[in-house]
């Protein structure tokens, strides 16, 4: 270890930044610094008066600040790490919690070695995550004017004819030619349902650009693998390699699994093997549009029509991890359901668990003969 070193733990928050200093070669208390504006031009000022650079081993925790301070240090050559605040060690008996004593125990935590870094994005990758996002977002939107509009209905009696199904083009025929006797309950009615259509094309806009990630990005040869899987298409497969970013930071198919939080909890001492349900402490997106896929394996294994056509161009080993996925989980699926007696919602959380098991096999092998290319050129 260098003597030299300065750990150093910091508070980032929208506004400004509490700093604590930890001295290496040693375990004296960490002293506090105090605290800077959130500005690029204070935080070089900060640097200079810290020391050399490459004396400096900097943590923070990760939040709404995002990755962009990261970054900054990173132009300023300071090595930085992004904690992850679920897995700091905490003192029970502690019940004040200020920015201060945030940055001094971070301080001292990296000098200990006992923080857990997260995984930081490139720009390329958070660009793509914030997209897949916000589209989720806007789906978000749409339900809740569908909601809005049904209610309103739902209020002053008025009832779709029978035999039309909600929101489909029939439905959305009646709606346009509904009128009402109030001018205010007109005004309403017409700005609810034009919501709708502002949303839906906020939408297409967003998937649109998906689309265009998936064709021409980075990304773009690990999605269009992904797609070979059965329940698995672009928007699915977009979501997946925008949260993880790159598979091959997970050494095995169990660590995209934990990530996911789609892992069952336990509780065992002894000899006694106690497990409960998943842990849910991971990226809820991913395991999300896992359980949304899994349920594809319901039925029997298949190659569709469509399937085909996903897999067209792809290399045959992708194809096989494919189907020797569809063939295991819909196996899985029925002797969950039939033999052992499980929910459908337990039987699809462990398919998709096993299924982001397969998908990572998968990405991993286009990870790396994209690497092999790189290097190859």
């Amino acid at each position: 270890m260098n003597d030299n070193t300065k750990y150093v733990g910091m508070d980032v928050s929208k506004e400004k930044i509490a700093v604590a200093v930890a001295d290496g070669g040693n375990r004296e208390p960490a002293r506090y610094w105090g605290e800077i504006p959130y500005r690029i031009e204070y935080i070089r000022k900060l640097i200079e008066r810290l020391g050399k650079v490459e004396q400096l081993q900097v943590c923070y925790e990760a939040g709404p600040t995002g990755y962009m301070f990261e970054r900054q240090l990173a132009s300023m050559g300071v090595a930085c790490v992004v904690v992850a605040p679920s897995l700091i060690p905490k003192q029970p008996g502690n019940r004040v919690k200020t920015d201060r004593r945030d940055a001094l125990r971070l301080a001292e935590l990296l000098r200990a070695a006992e923080l857990t870094p997260v995984w930081v994005p490139g720009e390329e990758d958070e660009a793509l995550r914030d997209l897949v996002r916000a589209r989720e977002d806007a789906k978000e939107d749409l339900l809740r004017a569908k909601h809005r509009i049904g209610k309103l209905l739902l209020r002053h009696g008025i009832h779709e004819p029978l035999g039309v199904r909600a929101w489909s083009a029939k439905y959305r025929v009646w709606l346009k030619g509904l009128k009402f006797d109030s001018s205010a309950l007109q005004t309403t009615f017409d700005e609810y349902r034009l919501s709708i259509e502002e949303i839906e094309g906020r939408v297409e806009r967003l998937e649109s650009e998906i689309h265009t990630q998936a064709q021409k990005s980075k990304h773009a040869p690990v999605i269009q693998a992904l797609q070979a899987f059965r329940g698995i298409q672009e928007i699915a497969a977009a979501t997946m390699v925008a949260e993880v970013g790159s598979f091959l930071r997970f050494r095995k198919a169990s660590q995209v699994m934990a990530y996911s939080g789609a892992v069952p909890s336990e509780h065992s001492s002894g000899a006694e093997v106690r497990r409960g349900k998943i842990t849910k402490t991971g990226n809820n997106h991913v395991r999300r549009i896992a359980i949304e896929c899994a349920w594809s394996y319901r039925h029997p294994a298949t190659m569709s029509a469509a399937i085909k056509k996903r897999q067209e161009g792809l290399p045959a080993s992708i194809q096989a991890i494919a189907w020797k996925a569809q063939v295991r989980l819909c196996k899985k699926y029925r002797h969950l359901i039939f033999d052992k007696g499980k929910s459908a919602q337990v039987a699809i959380t462990a398919v998709a668990r096993e299924l982001l098991g397969f998908v990572w096999a998968a990405a991993c092998e286009v990870e790396k003969q994209g690497l092999e290319q790189a290097s190859a050129a």
